[in-house]
């Protein structure tokens, strides 16, 4: 197969993904992000790199989130919110986040294949989006794509849909997030 087949088949996969997310769990991570006063993000791996980039936003939004692990992160508490993306939900570097979240008297939110899942379990608040474990995908059913590529990508456009909820519900247009863009690149 050429590149561009790989890549039609891959948004392929991808126009399938809006179809099988249910806006109520999406309408109740919107609801519980506008209700905390700080948004905590984490996640390993590619899905990292997805929360990361949501994290960004947010912040565009004029929400104050942060990413788990960097040295300006403040503690987390009461009120606040630690939102992790986890294909599997059973990372194992990400379950004793939630496990401390939820000690601390902050609620958990999980974007995941599994709302079963240890951490999918724990979370105030499940999104359950379509894929397949990194370990079991690239069986020709769900995905052609290797590893956990069907859920990062889904999740990462996922988030995206959040972010225009967002704008929507707060009454911001693009020009108002820009004025929050990093000036010293």
């Amino acid at each position: 197969m050429r590149t561009a087949q790989y890549l039609a088949r891959i948004q392929s996969e991808l126009s399938r993904v809006a179809d099988s997310i249910s806006d109520a769990e999406a309408e109740a991570l919107i609801t519980r992000i506008l209700q905390s006063r700080r948004i905590y993000v984490a996640g390993a791996g590619r899905s990292g790199l997805m929360v990361r980039s949501f994290a960004m936003r947010l912040m565009h939004l004029g929400l104050e989130a942060y990413v788990v692990g960097e040295t300006v992160t403040p503690g987390l508490s009461r009120g606040d919110l630690l939102l992790i993306g986890s294909g599997s939900g059973e990372t194992r570097s990400l379950i004793p986040m939630a496990q401390k979240a939820l000690s601390l008297g902050a609620s958990v939110a999980a974007v995941t294949l599994s709302a079963e899942s240890t951490i999918g379990r724990m979370a105030d608040v499940s999104v359950v989006l379509p894929g397949s474990p990194k370990e079991r995908s690239h069986s020709g059913q769900d995905t052609i794509q290797p590893m956990g590529s069907l859920f990062e990508q889904s999740l990462f456009l996922f988030f995206d849909a959040v972010v225009l909820r967002l704008m929507e519900l707060r009454s911001l247009d693009s020009q108002a997030m820009f004025s929050r863009h990093a000036n010293l690149e």
